[in-house]
């Protein structure tokens, strides 16, 4: 479903300053989607958007055909900063994500806790408190909790941008399993561009301000579906991640 998330002729204005360009694309169901670009080019705000969180000055965002209009449980969200909440236990914290589902009974809400407990690997850690687990533990909890709560799009701004690169290149790994096994459709922001060839099936990648689409790169027929570390060390992903890189740097010297 190529046409499961549209964005149509989608401007951006705050006040008088231009922010997103007029913009249309689409995005496939279940399909692992980065929006990259310069530092401050509007991506995160385009974002925002499909979360119902800013709202168009022109054009329209859909989601299976229906206009966002603003926040709800089909869009989840998680942001760089950690956003555990520290009163909470991690099973805590997961089980919040479904403090609106009324069509859940308990024993739904508790194996749900479970299922995403196993599945981001903290079952030992179910009832630690968040200032007890380290910044990599936190994200996972984070994911886990939009999961939990039934978003069907998983909306990702910079998460990964705090952590030390090792635990950064794992939880890269981690999101490429959970999106494969959970079938979700992810939303990935970065200007991290080794991540985004990483981690994307799909770049599309946005001018400066205002941002504007410069190229859809289909990146899952290089590198193919799965990935692994090996991924990298590969000649396909070096000669993708260099072309890749020469249109970042060619966009910020032409927009100086």
């Amino acid at each position: 479903m190529a046409d499961y998330l549209t964005f149509d002729r989608v401007t951006k204005v705050f006040g008088n300053v231009p922010v997103v360009s007029e913009s249309s694309f689409s995005i496939a169901r279940n399909s692992l989607v980065v929006f990259l670009g310069p530092s401050g080019c509007g991506k995160t705000t385009l974002m925002r958007m499909v979360g119902g969180l800013e709202k168009p000055t022109a054009g329209t965002i859909s989601l299976s055909g229906e206009a966002v209009a603003g926040p709800d449980r089909r869009r989840g969200m998680v942001f760089q900063s950690y956003s555990s909440f520290p009163w909470l236990t991690v099973e805590g914290n997961i089980e919040f994500g479904m403090r609106y589902r009324n069509d859940l009974s308990p024993s739904q809400r508790t194996e749900r806790v479970v299922h995403y407990l196993k599945l981001i690997g903290l079952e030992d850690f179910s009832q630690s408190f968040p200032n007890r687990i380290s910044g990599g533990m936190r994200q996972r909890v984070a994911i886990a909790r939009s999961l939990a709560a039934g978003s069907d799009v998983l909306l990702m701004d910079e998460p990964f941008g705090a952590l030390d690169a090792l635990t950064r290149e794992r939880l890269q790994v981690e999101l490429r399993q959970i999106q494969a096994e959970e079938t979700k459709t992810v939303i990935f922001v970065t200007h991290d561009v080794e991540e985004a060839v990483f981690l994307a099936d799909r770049i599309i990648l946005f001018s400066s301000r205002p941002a504007r689409v410069l190229k859809d790169i289909d990146v899952a027929a290089v590198l193919g579906a799965a990935r692994t570390l090996a991924v990298r060390e590969s000649q396909e992903f070096f000669k993708l991640r260099n072309d890749v890189l020469h249109l970042v740097r060619h966009e910020v010297d032409v927009s100086r």
